[in-house]
């Protein structure tokens, strides 16, 4: 359980809120697409009732609170101020868009995981990072933790030239933004058309995707079929899926 430092509008679509806690201590997310869960307080009483875990494979008691929870990647943790940065991107008015615009300092939030990470090597010839604004913190964060001397492709959809972001890497990065001017999320083919014409990176690149499901999966099949990419190294998934709640979706072969 932790309380809610410092909440900031950083563009017209995303809220940074700031956790902190001594519960903090030991929190760890190595890979930079991680996700925890957000554990989020009842919105009809106010209440943050977290769920209990029991050992492994034991069913919690039928009786256990179901509160609401939701996937988010870590943007930044500083162990020293013991401080937790969560990115909301502000889609559908979901419970997650609900609690996030109206968070202010001093009300809590649950955290769990994450429950283990997948760590991409940083060795590739070039590195292709494409989403949507769900994907920006993890975009950010695999920039920052890209070395003097890689190269990155960044292809990222936002509403508008309004809600772009900067980011900070030792790498050189070719950044391209698609805005979809007002249409709602997951609807355009923005990321995609703009893909056909993109210059990849040179030689073996791994390929990173995350956005909308079924765009997701339109994305990699593209990249792999179309432009050459190697189906080992494209990762693709679906941070969320237009009409669904609560989904995490993988696009493999």
């Amino acid at each position: 359980m932790l309380t809610v430092r410092q909440v900031q509008r950083v563009t017209p679509h995303l809220i940074r809120v700031t956790l902190g806690g001594e519960k903090l201590q030991g929190f760890a997310s190595p890979g930079f697409d991680d996700h925890v869960k957000l554990i989020f307080p009842d919105p009809a009483t106010g209440q943050l009732a977290l769920p209990s875990f029991g050992a492994p494979g034991e069913a919690p008691a039928p009786d256990a609170p179901k509160p609401v929870m939701r996937d988010y990647t870590p943007r930044r943790h500083d162990a020293a101020a013991q401080t937790l940065e969560i990115d909301f991107a502000l889609h559908e008015a979901g419970p997650a868009t609900q609690w996030a615009e109206q968070a202010a300092p001093g009300q809590q939030l649950g955290v769990g995981g994450p429950r283990g990470s997948f760590i991409i090597p940083t060795g590739f010839d070039g590195h292709l990072l494409i989403g949507d604004d769900t994907a920006l913190p993890a975009i950010a964060r695999r920039l920052a933790e890209l070395p003097a001397g890689a190269r990155a492709v960044v292809l990222a959809e936002v509403d508008s030239a309004a809600d772009e972001l900067a980011f900070d890497s030792a790498a050189a990065v070719s950044l391209t933004w698609v805005h979809r001017r007002g249409a709602e999320p997951g609807t355009t083919d923005g990321l995609l058309q703009a893909l056909k014409t993109l210059p990849l990176p040179a030689g073996d690149f791994h390929a990173w995707v995350a956005c909308e499901s079924a765009v997701a999966k339109a994305l990699r099949a593209y990249l792999i079929a179309e432009r050459g990419a190697h189906p080992r190294w494209t990762k693709a998934a679906g941070y969320w899926r237009r009409g669904s709640a609560a989904t995490h979706d993988t696009h493999e072969d």
